[in-house]
């Protein structure tokens, strides 16, 4: 299994029209083929900068080869309509997880 972790600072100005869209957001990237889940939290530490707030998705895929299908196909236009929604007000940081046990 592999996790693709995205870490979103924004800032609390939009935060009730940014979890919405983020809502619909993780929904269609797990229509994409491979997803097979996702968790959305909130991080709580270390804690977010003064007037924002930091949310962390972890999307589960069933490969590495599905991560590199939608990295290819479907990655710049996701990454791109929120940027349409939202400009400079969040920023992302993204990390790949490869499993190695399962407990």
């Amino acid at each position: 299994m592999i996790a693709y972790e995205v870490t979103l600072f924004v800032q609390r100005g939009i935060e009730r029209e940014f979890r919405a869209w983020l809502d619909e957001h993780v929904r269609a990237i797990l229509a994409l083929p491979g997803f097979t889940g996702a968790e959305v939290f909130e991080r709580e530490d270390p804690a977010a900068a003064d007037g924002e707030f930091v949310v962390c998705t972890v999307y589960r895929l069933r490969d590495g080869e599905a991560l590199q299908a939608y990295f290819r196909d479907h990655a710049a236009a996701m990454r791109a309509d929120g940027v349409a929604h939202f400009g400079e007000r969040f920023r992302a940081e993204r990390r790949v997880l490869t499993s190695l046990a399962r407990y």
